[in-house]
């Protein structure tokens, strides 16, 4: 949401279509991003979870087309001026020198803290489209909440399993 915007709240649908466009920006731009965290990433491991979450995103825009379209609307996005911090942090994180293996580490924290965007974007997406009585949308929507839940463990379990370990060895 921009800082000049004609942004009207008069109801928890608007509101709704205000978070599925930021989370459709959001989206975007992560395809975007994961090819270059993919191609400065040393572990094979974290590579194929960068080529994964690809696949998943590119679904998840999917499902966010469907939702648009169930509602009547066509698919746009807002800026996701959130998303567009922590993808430029991400790619300070690509560009960095140093050890590789604490590279790793730092392009994992970085994907995680995405993550962490997305599951409360898709949380309160979800949650609105309930309260606003669209229940197609809140289950299309739930959908990609448990996909980025299981990105984030995913994550999570590679860092603790090995990438971390590594890195504390550098």
């Amino acid at each position: 949401m921009g800082v000049f915007t004609n942004l009207r709240l008069n109801n928890l649908e608007d509101l709704f279509f205000v978070e599925i466009k930021d989370l459709y920006d959001a989206e975007q731009r992560i395809t975007k991003a994961l090819p270059k965290m993919k191609e400065a990433a040393r572990s094979p491991q974290l590579k194929r979870a960068f080529d994964d979450h690809l696949r998943a995103t590119e679904g998840q825009i999917e499902r966010l087309r469907q939702v648009f379209s169930a509602l009547g609307r066509t698919p746009e996005g807002e800026t996701c001026e959130a998303m567009k911090g922590l993808i430029a942090e991400s790619d300070e994180i690509v560009k960095a020198e140093g050890d590789p293996d604490v590279k790793d580490a730092a392009l994992i924290a970085a994907a995680q803290r995405v993550e962490h965007y997305e599951i409360s974007g898709y949380g309160t997406a979800r949650t609105f489209a309930y309260r606003i009585g669209r229940a197609d949308a809140a289950r299309l929507l739930e959908a990609t909440l448990n996909e980025e839940k299981q990105t984030d463990k995913k994550l999570t379990e590679l860092a603790e399993a090995s990438i971390n370990v590594k890195a504390e060895r550098s």
